[in-house]
């Protein structure tokens, strides 16, 4: 079942040849107070919890720091006022320059934010067209409260229905049975923790392939960057994070009047809420997914990647500690909007590594010439094709490697708000 693509004006585009800085320069910081180390889940309760007082460098030892992390140049806007996210990070997904961040590297409960390491890992694995009747093993497994598109079983879905249940609903039972087509939970498990290594996501630990909270299953907003612009390489993956609405298969009954067995359909929406719009938010001008999430632990989270004017922008918000459940979106709205005024107007103050930088991931602050600086050169070279040092929606034969780390791509990346 294709999913048919409406394409409006404001969201079509073609972007420009980017290019990654090689070089990252001191930055004006504003610090918040250390703390200990974070590894495991805050729980919310009583005092706030602090960010540790050193995090990973991953991307410049800038984004190990506590606190807001900006370089603003002359004319710059300020950042919004009365952030209140634990954690955010606001990136430009082409060059992968990091505009601005707060705690990038502090480890988190992810929520279904991790469903899109999940798709990283998994989507491009199964054929869209391919056909699996569940077992009712494959549902087994999934935390109390969990959220459900509806799977059934003994009855048979596509894996296209099973992606548009992962991506619109956040559907858990999707994911299992996804993961069971993948070999089953643990194999799909272990391979969501090599490709988050893979694509220098070391915050990561993948406890549960649909992000339920789990003890010591972490993350940071610097790493659901990496899978977001990781993921907005490959084309399913777009359409699925830009679907705003489809329909998915219901169960097999059998109709009153005729005595034949039938089987219906319903209607599912995103439910990511700068897609859709809720009440008192309309959806965000340019907005093209990716992928939102809430658990008790985790608080709301969400990655979202907009364009405006030929930009992309990338930004992911951890952990809001005031208003509702729109209060993520209302942040990450504030924030993509400060992050496109900005544009020339703030220095890097870090950057989103390339998958298999190595060393170089370290160092991703640093000057280009250093022997880091080297080693990440060299390492892009054996893998020019993948992961996230790499613009995205890459057109064949556009790839070039231009100085010390630097990628550049030319290319059309078209997006969308897609209803099926």
């Amino acid at each position: 079942m294709p999913i048919s693509s409406h394409y409006s004006a404001r969201f079509r585009h073609t972007c420009a040849v980017s290019v990654l800085s090689a070089t990252l320069a001191a930055s004006l910081v504003v610090v918040a107070s250390p703390a200990a180390s974070a590894d495991e889940t805050p729980e919310g309760k009583g005092k706030q919890p602090k960010p540790p007082a050193q995090m990973s460098t991953v991307g410049g030892s800038q984004l190990g720091r506590p606190g807001t992390q900006v370089k603003p140049k002359a004319g710059a806007p300020a950042l919004p006022k009365k952030l209140s996210a634990r954690s955010w990070i606001v990136s430009d997904a082409e060059s992968g320059k990091v505009l601005a961040s707060h705690n990038a590297h502090w480890k988190l409960a992810p929520a279904s934010t991790l469903k899109m390491l999940f798709a990283d890992t998994v989507l491009p694995k199964l054929p869209k067209d391919r056909q699996y009747k569940v077992k009712p093993e494959d549902l087994q497994g999934m935390g109390e409260g969990s959220s459900l598109v509806g799977v059934k079983e003994e009855e048979t879905y596509s894996v296209h229905d099973l992606w548009l249940g992962v991506f619109l609903r956040s559907g858990n039972d999707a994911v299992h049975v996804l993961s069971a087509m993948n070999g089953g939970v643990d194999k799909t498990v272990g391979e969501m923790n090599a490709k988050a290594r893979s694509l220098n996501a070391t915050d990561t630990r993948v406890v549960s392939p649909d992000g339920y909270d789990h003890p010591g299953q972490v993350s940071s907003a610097y790493d659901l960057s990496l899978f977001a612009r990781s993921g907005m390489q490959n084309a399913d993956f777009r359409k699925y994070a830009a679907t705003a609405d489809a329909k998915f298969p219901g169960e097999t009954k059998k109709d009153k009047k005729t005595g034949k067995k039938k089987r219906g359909s319903f209607g599912i929406q995103n439910t990511n809420r700068l897609l859709t719009g809720d009440v008192g938010l309309d959806p965000y001008p340019g907005i093209a997914g990716v992928k939102n999430g809430s658990t008790t632990n985790a608080g709301s989270t969400f990655t979202g990647v907009a364009e405006r004017n030929g930009r992309v922008l990338l930004v992911t918000v951890m952990h809001p500690e005031k208003g509702d459940g729109l209060e993520v979106y209302k942040e990450t709205a504030k924030l993509l909007d400060w992050g496109f005024a900005a544009d020339g107007k703030v220095s890097p103050v870090g950057r989103l590594v390339a998958s298999g930088s190595g060393a170089g991931a370290q160092a991703g602050g640093q000057a280009g010439g250093t022997a880091d600086g080297k080693a990440a050169h060299a390492s892009a070279k054996k893998e020019p094709s993948g992961g996230a040092g790499v613009a995205l929606g890459v057109t064949a034969g556009c790839l070039v490697l231009l100085a010390a780390v630097a990628y550049a791509v030319h290319r059309r990346w078209p997006l969308t708000r897609n209803r099926r």
